[in-house]
């Protein structure tokens, strides 16, 4: 293939905060993860898998968290998805019963029994209960690019004050990283897009190429950038960032001016956990007989109406597939113009999206993705897939300026993870911070039992620093079991740090700590020194 006029980097941010509660026989927000391995990454994995089948050629880069990964590659988390997939096979096949006079009804209940078996077949038969491996295949093949992010994903610019807790959140992502996929991570996605100048200069340090910024962190670098958002920019310090691009991202993401919000597709929150009645839903909900979704799910969005119409996954899969086609024809458009305007200047279009909207929130999105990467190698030659890595081996020379601070979200400068509902939090976190460079210095060459305690403290912050806790009081959904892991993590650092400044750690219930909040067993905590 000719030179394209033009390359697009799909970028998908797969993350969830680190939620295991080995204390309970059934916890509600571990469901988030199990959501999303149904939802999202299984079907992900299914597609790649059917596009390398195939024969085609693609190029995709992806994050996948240290607490995703870590997550991912529990045993006990992984047993209890095992229970969940069986339990979601066991409804499908009692909704398939159920539907048997309704053919509009019957046909949906039958493609969930399909997806759930096949979803439960290739996680435990496939894989042996580890999704990573699967994507770490990918990566290996040369398909995917997995990028890292912070390791509980902090929100950075906030912790500006105490440049060694910063770094520790990308070292221990980096060690995170190259122990389950065998390598070191080239990019990263900074949680919430967070930039502040003088960041850059500790991703490089941790070996880091290139990281992801939202639009005017680089529209607004100083000096201006000659090609706005179409082409990287290196920092003073040697790091790369490449920009959102806000045209094809609002194309995807947004409910009421993109594709996810058509009427053929899936309704999101019409459940049948809400909808059925409870006599027969009752063994497929909480325990405490709180209902919750189950992910069976009949009717498509139809529009803004109680009324919802019945599901038809063929008109769904068409829509899909000309919503791919409408993309690939905007970034061919796209591209052309870019490429004309910048006197041959080949450009990169990066699209970043959370991944969980693939599937989750947006059924159809991995059906989309296959029809967009499918058309893109086939139907035209304008534009080719790359990774933000290979777009720099390809053109290494390129301006050098520097970013503005700057987030993702609402204003896109931190407003969402610091505003009334959630800034009482950031005292609390700084001092801690401070707290563990201290100590960590102070106790540099510490007993067993003191390292043991040392690094179940460096555990607890950066739990603590998550924010996805911030987020989650700002939006004001769960935000009871927020306001508790933020409050719980920090009592336990200060704890750990009382018992080890007095000499008197009690080791019964360290080792509890380190069972419950067991993320990360390769730290240490001399990253704060």
């Amino acid at each position: 293939m000719n030179q394209p006029k033009g390359y697009l980097a799909l970028v998908l941010h797969a993350h969830l905060p680190y939620v295991r509660h080995p204390e309970y026989e059934e916890f509600l927000e571990e469901d988030w993860l199990f959501e999303a391995i149904t939802e999202t990454y299984i079907p992900l994995i299914q597609v790649f898998d059917r596009l390398i089948r195939d024969g085609v050629h693609f190029r995709i880069t992806m994050s996948l968290t240290p607490t995703l990964m870590s997550m991912l590659t529990d045993p006990l988390l992984q047993s209890r998805y095992v229970r969940y997939i069986n339990k979601l096979v066991e409804l499908s096949e009692k909704e398939i019963h159920r539907t048997a006079g309704q053919p509009e009804y019957n046909e949906v209940a039958r493609m969930y029994n399909w997806k759930f078996t096949s979803s439960r077949d290739l996680f435990i038969n496939h894989y042996g209960c580890n999704l990573v491996s699967a994507f770490k295949e990918f990566q290996d093949k040369g398909n995917l690019e997995i990028i890292t992010c912070g390791a509980t994903h902090g929100f950075l610019p906030l912790m500006e004050s105490n440049r060694i807790a910063v770094r520790a959140q990308i070292r221990t992502a980096v060690a995170n990283y190259e122990k389950n996929l065998g390598r070191r991570p080239k990019g990263i996605w900074l949680p919430e897009c967070g930039f502040f100048p003088g960041l850059d200069e500790i991703l490089r340090e941790e070996g880091i190429r290139y990281f992801l910024v939202d639009t005017h962190a680089v529209l607004h670098a100083d000096p201006r950038p000659k090609y706005g958002i179409f082409a990287p920019v290196f920092t003073p310090a040697g790091a790369a960032a490449f920009a959102r691009d806000v045209e094809s991202s609002k194309q995807v993401w947004s409910a009421e001016e993109g594709y996810p919000g058509d009427y053929r597709y899936r309704e999101f929150y019409r459940d049948i956990g809400y909808d059925l009645d409870f006599p027969y839903i009752k063994d497929y909900v909480q325990p405490n007989g709180l209902r919750k979704m189950t992910g069976i799910k009949y009717y498509r969005i139809t529009g803004n109406t109680n009324h919802k119409e019945p599901y038809a996954p063929s008109s769904a899969m068409d829509t899909a597939a000309s919503h791919a086609s409408n993309f690939m024809f905007n970034r061919e458009k796209q591209a052309e113009h870019l490429y004309d305007v910048t006197g041959g200047k080949v450009p990169i279009i990066v699209s970043p999206y959370d991944a969980e909207l693939f599937g989750h929130w947006w059924y159809e999105g991995p059906d989309w993705i296959n029809f967009l990467l499918r058309k893109i190698y086939y139907d035209q030659k304008t534009i080719a897939t790359i990774t933000p890595s290979e777009y720099l081996e390809k053109f290494p020379k390129n301006q050098v300026c520097m970013p503005t601070m700057s987030s993702w979200g609402h204003k896109g400068y931190a407003e969402v993870w610091l505003e009334g509902s959630n800034d009482w939090i950031y005292p609390h976190l700084i001092r801690a911070g401070e707290k563990m460079v201290r100590i960590a210095q102070k106790y540099r060459h510490a007993t067993s039992g003191e390292t043991r305690a040392l690094n179940q403290a460096a555990r607890e912050l950066l739990l603590a620093q998550s924010s996805d806790w911030a987020f989650i009081m700002k939006t004001g959904t769960m935000v009871e079991y927020a306001v508790k892991r933020t409050r719980e993590h920090l009592a336990r650092f200060n704890n750990l740090t009382a018992q080890i400044e007095a000499g008197l750690i009690d080791y019964e219930w360290l080792a509890q700590l380190e069972t419950q909040d067991n993320i990360f067993p390769e730290i240490d905590f001399r990253t704060y020194c």
